[in-house]
């Protein structure tokens, strides 16, 4: 057991229990052309955290963690993509409609993938979720279950969406979960700083937040 400094109280992690969740680092919520800018966002601000994603995932894999990747992918017909989702925002470009890296959070298309930097691995699993949280209509908790994972260091975009609401079913279905606060972001900086304080509240109410050099110090000692 290693305990790392933590909020709201020290985190004590387990790694033979624990799994890193990479959330959506993709092309249509990291680079210019994807989602995120249709949305009218600043993507550069997302862009900024993936020297310290890169630096976790190289430090779990030394460890032969398990780690998990999620993209938000929807199927090509977006049977699983309900209707109001698509509408949502009154867009000119919605969900499904052809961009710059092809057609947005549609599974298979260049926007959909991974960015290079933070590419899966052979053996690493990479989960397709058709909403913002990763347990959704997935097999993330079966495959977790199966593993004997009971704790997740998280870590992806954006913070008070698919971060956040990953972490909220976790600790649902009975999961710890330690957030790498620099290892997340929002496209709103003041977004992600206020969620980070709602998800360690009242002692932890949805789970522990720490920075990587936290982390890494606390699995080296």
């Amino acid at each position: 057991m290693n305990k790392i400094l933590a909020r709201p109280y020290d985190f004590q992690l387990e790694p033979e229990s624990c799994a890193l969740v990479v959330i959506d680092m993709q092309r249509d919520f990291i680079e210019s052309g994807g989602f995120g800018e249709a949305l009218g966002n600043d993507v550069s601000i997302l862009q900024d955290i993936v020297p310290t994603v890169e630096k976790l995932l190289c430090m779990w894999r030394e460890l032969s963690g398990l780690v998990i990747h999620t993209r938000e992918a929807h199927l090509p017909d977006l049977s699983n993509c309900p209707p109001a989702k698509i509408r949502r925002g009154n867009l000119d470009t919605k969900i499904g409609d052809p961009g710059p890296m092809g057609r947005l959070l549609v599974a298979g298309e260049y926007g959909s993938e991974i960015i290079e930097p933070l590419l899966p691995l052979n053996g690493e699993i990479v989960i397709d979720k058709p909403g913002k949280g990763a347990f959704y209509n997935t097999d993330l908790g079966k495959i977790l279950i199966e593993r004997g994972i009971t704790q997740l260091v998280i870590a992806g975009v954006t913070t008070e969406v698919c971060v956040q609401t990953t972490m909220r079913e976790a600790n649902d279905r009975g999961f710890d979960c330690l957030l790498i606060e620099d290892a997340t972001a929002s496209y709103f900086p003041e977004f992600k700083k206020t969620t980070i304080e709602m998800i360690i509240a009242q002692g932890g109410i949805v789970g522990w937040s720490t920075p990587l050099s936290n982390l890494l110090q606390g699995m080296t000692n």
